[in-house]
C-alpha cells in the first residue's frame, strides 16, 4: 500500500518548508532507534518522507504521482536513489544538528570542532593580608606551549603559508561512514592542517611545523583583592596548546594561611580582645588590631564576656564594605593581694 508522507510526519499536505522541517526533527527526535522511544523501521520511514517532501522537486511529483512515481530520481518503492545518494541514501547534512550527541558529533554537519588544549589546574598559597589586598605572585608550569620561535604559526619566521593540500583550504576531511541507517557522510577535523587551511611553506626549524614545543614557562598573575579559600582563579589561554587549535585555560586555586589575629566571614572580620576586669566594669579606650595597623576603641562601662564592638568599615574592601567585629573577652585575675581582696569583699559585686 502507497504511503502517505504526509501523514507520516504529521503535516498537512500545503505545509511549508520550515514546517515539514520541524516536523520531522520533531519525529525523528522521538524515533531514533538510539533512544528509549525509539523504533528503527519507524525511524526510517520519517527519514524516507522527509527526502522526498523538503525537496521541491520530488515533492511536486509525489504529489502528482505518488510514491509509486519511477521516473528519473524517482522514489524508493522505485529502487531509484535520493539526489545521488544510492538505495538506502541519507542526506545527512540535514541530521547533522539534531544527531551529533549520538554519534560523538560527526554526523555530517557543516561544522568542524574548533581543537582546544587542556585546562591546568594548580594550587597557589597567599598569606592572609595578600588574600585581601591582592598580590602578585610567580607561577611555574612544565607544559605544551605555542612555539617561541614562529609563535604557535608553525613555520619558520620570514616564510608564508600556503593551503592545505589535503583539505585544500576547508579545514575538514570529509568520511563516508556505514550505519544501520545507510552510508553516512562525516566531517572530520583535516589531519594535515588540524583545521586551520593552511600549513608553512616552510616548517619552523624550532618545533618542525608543530607550532607547540614542551617546556617549562614561567608566569607572574596578579590575585585580585578580597579572594576567599577554596577561589578558583581563571588565566585564559595559560593551560595546555595544541596543534592548530586553541590553548587551554590555567585555573588557580587559592589556599590562604590562617591570620593569629583575624577571622573572616565574608567581607566581615572578626577578632578576640582580652580585657581586665576593672576595663570591663568601669569602661576603658583599648588598641586593637585592624588591617590598616591598631586602632582606638572606646569600651564601654559593663561590658560583658563575648560581647561584640563593630567597627564599621574596618572589614574586608570591595564592593560591599565589610566591618571588624571586636569580640571581648573578660579575663577574671587568678592571683589577687590581700588589699585587692579586701577592696572586692567590701565592692560586694554581685549580680
Amino acid at each position: 500500500m502507497p504511503k502517505n508522507y504526509y501523514n507520516i510526519l504529521g503535516i498537512e499536505k500545503g505545509a511549508s518548508k520550515d514546517e515539514i522541517k520541524k516536523a520531522f526533527r520533531k519525529k525523528a527526535h522521538q524515533y531514533h532507534p538510539d533512544k528509549e522511544t525509539g523504533d528503527e523501521a519507524k525511524f526510517k520511514e520519517i527519514n524516507e518522507a522527509y527526502q522526498v517532501l523538503s525537496d521541491e522537486q520530488k515533492r511536486a511529483q509525489y504529489d502528482q504521482y505518488g510514491q509509486t512515481f519511477d521516473g528519473a530520481g524517482g522514489f524508493p518503492g522505485g529502487g531509484a536513489g535520493f539526489g545521488g545518494f544510492g538505495a538506502g541514501g541519507i542526506n545527512i547534512d540535514d541530521l547533522g544538528d539534531m544527531f551529533g550527541d549520538f554519534f560523538g558529533g560527526g554526523f555530517g554537519g557543516s561544522r568542524t570542532r574548533t581543537q582546544r588544549g587542556q585546562d591546568i589546574q594548580v594550587d597557589v598559597s597567599l598569606t592572609f593580608k595578600e588574600s585581601i589586598f591582592g598580590a602578585e605572585k610567580e607561577i611555574s608550569l612544565t607544559k605544551q606551549n605555542n612555539c617561541n620561535r614562529c609563535g604557535g604559526v608553525g613555520a619558520e619566521p620570514g616564510s608564508s603559508m600556503k593551503t592545505c593540500g589535503t583539505c585544500h583550504g576547508q579545514g575538514f576531511e570529509v568520511r563516508v561512514q556505514r550505519t544501520m541507517l545507510g552510508n553516512m557522510q562525516t566531517r572530520v577535523t583535516c589531519s594535515t592542517c588540524h583545521g586551520t587551511g593552511e600549513v608553512p611553506e616552510t616548517a619552523c626549524s624550532n618545533c618542525d611545523g608543530a607550532g607547540i614545543e614542551h617546556g617549562k614557562k614561567t608566569l607572574r598573575v596578579d590575585i585580585p583583592a578580597g579572594v576567599e579559600h577554596g577561589m578558583r582563579i581563571r588565566v585564559r589561554g595559560e593551560g595546555e596548546a595544541v596543534q592548530g587549535g586553541q590553548a587551554g585555560d590555567l585555573y588557580l586555586i587559592v589556599h590562604i594561611e590562617r591570620s593569629r589575629e583575624f577571622v573572616r566571614h565574608g567581607n566581615d572580620l572578626f577578632v578576640e580582645v582580652k580585657i581586665g576586669f576593672t576595663q570591663a566594669a568601669l569602661g576603658d579606650e583599648i588598641e586593637v588590631p585592624t588591617l590598616d595597623g591598631k586602632a582606638k576603641l572606646k569600651i564601654p562601662a559593663g561590658i560583658q564576656s563575648g560581647e561584640k564592638l563593630r567597627m564599621r568599615g574596618k572589614g574586608v574592601r570591595g564592593s560591599r564594605p565589610g566591618d571588624q567585629y571586636v569580640v571581648i573577652t573578660v579575663v577574671t585575675p587568678k592571683k589577687l593581694s590581700k588589699k585587692q581582696r579586701k577592696v572586692l569583699a567590701e565592692l560586694d559585686l554581685n549580680e
